[in-house]
């Protein structure tokens, strides 16, 4: 069972803080074998969202509200530990951040840079897909909106 915490930057404890950046750096740097800047000044400003598992941080994401990062609310480095993917908890994090938008910023629309191969799993989730692919980090991405 995923115990889901949301916390302010500030609200952060240094453990946590370190852990979930460890796990940002081990999806995003090491798995995907791309090298960006992760720490980007923008976890200041944002909620972050994050699994709890025995204790373990094994998934996560961070949310802004409109104008702090597009136009609209939105979710991004929506990560979860590779070894507990088959427990869905994807989806359990990405529900927590929706509500995480509604109840702290009173906002239902948002907006989110997907890697296109997630296209399924975000649509599953309500979003839909606006525009065209674009590569950010030479990954593929499509922009995808939820209303």
């Amino acid at each position: 069972m995923l115990e889901i915490k949301v916390k302010t930057f500030q609200q952060l404890t240094t453990q946590e803080l370190y852990d979930l950046l460890q796990l940002r750096s081990e999806i995003f740097v090491v798995e995907q074998d791309c090298v960006y800047q992760d720490i980007d000044g923008k976890d200041q400003k944002s909620l972050h969202v994050i699994g709890f598992k025995s204790n373990k941080i094994v998934a996560y994401t961070r949310v802004f509200k409109s104008g702090d990062y597009f136009n609209y609310a939105s979710i991004g480095r929506v990560a979860v530990v590779k070894n507990e993917r088959q427990y869905k908890y994807g989806y359990d994090i990405m529900k927590a951040s929706i509500e995480a938008i509604k109840n702290h910023f009173n906002e239902t629309k948002i907006k989110i840079s997907a890697q296109v191969y997630l296209k399924k799993f975000y649509t599953n989730l309500g979003f839909k897909v606006i525009g065209d692919e674009y590569l950010e980090d030479d990954i593929p991405h499509i922009a995808m909106i939820k209303d």
